[in-house]
């Protein structure tokens, strides 16, 4: 059985990515921060029939990242890692000037740094897979300029660059950056209370991430929208 890790995976893009690869044979392991959420879905993709490690903790914390590669490693490696993880640096959102360097410092530790900390953990396993696929989830938002989302578009312009040269140092592998586009989710809720609209729901987007995992194009930057597309 492939294995992938999911960070942020309790709700959202996180759970419905999941669902769809336990739905496909995949063993998972999971990671949230609330910990009876994280159950709760574990609990439900373990229906699939296949096994599922769910280990609540902060991905900003080096020993929980280590834990979730060892459970990788004893489920018996590691094919696909999907840094999927969140932070918005201020909720909501404000226009730079009233952004909260805290809040900036945040968003770049939980989006870029424990990204790129949980790579480099999983890399020997990773190399180790005939497959090996780091999926680092991004946003519009890191390549157009929307007022108050300038500290989390900044966050995933970093996250973006960080898996284009992942992408040409491990050319054995392949690292895309994946925008999902518009999606109502928590986060979104949280980033923009007042815009009450219809936005589409997680699970719409995941074809396109099945397509990546199934068709295994070239390392790069894809958009969800132009690849259901396709």
């Amino acid at each position: 059985m492939p294995v992938a890790i999911i960070t942020g995976a309790s709700k959202g893009l996180g759970r419905a990515l999941g669902e769809a690869l336990a739905a496909r044979g995949w063993d998972l392991v999971l990671d949230a921060r609330t910990e009876e959420v994280l159950r709760g879905t574990a609990k439900e993709l373990v229906a699939h029939g296949t096994r599922v490690e769910a280990l609540a903790g902060d991905v900003t914390d080096a020993a929980h990242r280590s834990a979730l590669v060892a459970a990788a490693r004893a489920l018996g490696g590691l094919d696909l890692l999907v840094n999927n993880a969140s932070a918005l640096g201020a909720e909501p959102l404000v226009r730079l000037e009233e952004l909260a360097l805290e809040g900036l410092r945040w968003a770049l530790e939980v989006n870029v740094v424990a990204a790129l900390g949980l790579v480099q953990e999983a890399l020997p396993l990773l190399r180790a897979s005939g497959a090996g696929t780091v999926i680092d989830v991004s946003s519009d938002a890191a390549a157009e300029a929307y007022e108050t989302w300038g500290g989390y578009g900044a966050s995933k312009a970093a996250l973006d660059h960080l898996s284009a040269v992942l992408a040409v140092e491990e050319p054995g592998l392949r690292v895309w950056a994946v925008d999902p586009g518009d999606m109502g989710t928590d986060l979104y809720a949280a980033a923009v209370p007042d815009d009450d609209g219809p936005r589409p729901r997680p699970e719409s987007v995941v074809p396109a991430f099945l397509r990546l995992i199934e068709r295994r194009p070239a390392s790069g930057r894809y958009g969800a929208p132009s690849l259901l597309e396709a």
